[in-house]
């Protein structure tokens, strides 16, 4: 079994800032590509951020320049800094990875999801 926890969300004013984690654990062998995604209320779920096993990474053009992905492989771990954030920001986020288990399956896992909130 896997577990994908996440943490830090939280209500903030705009120009404010927030990081997020997400913690892989359980019977794994190695984690590969972690993301970020976020949905809003009757909007669909988006791509904020992803990163690949390397380290190179990819954000949707809102956010460039203001959120930065970033992982711990030792701690098979995935984080995201939020700066200078605004009420478009405003929404759930979710991190995903795609982990080999021990029987050496390659299966995608999601976090629970943590509120983003930015409001003045």
């Amino acid at each position: 079994q896997v577990q994908l926890v996440e943490s830090g969300g939280g209500l903030v004013q705009p120009g404010e800032s927030l990081s997020l984690s997400c913690a892989a654990s359980g019977s794994i062998v190695g984690v590969n590509a972690m993301g970020w995604y976020r949905q809003a209320p009757g909007k669909e779920r988006e791509l904020v951020a992803s990163i690949a096993l390397g380290g190179s990474t990819n954000y949707v053009d809102s956010v460039k320049g203001r959120f930065t992905i970033s992982r711990d492989n030792a701690k098979n771990t995935v984080y995201l800094q939020m700066n200078s954030l605004q009420p478009e920001d405003t929404a759930v986020y979710y991190c995903n990875a795609f982990v080999v288990t021990t029987d050496f399956k390659l299966r995608t896992y999601w976090g629970q999801g943590t509120q983003v909130t930015v409001s003045s």
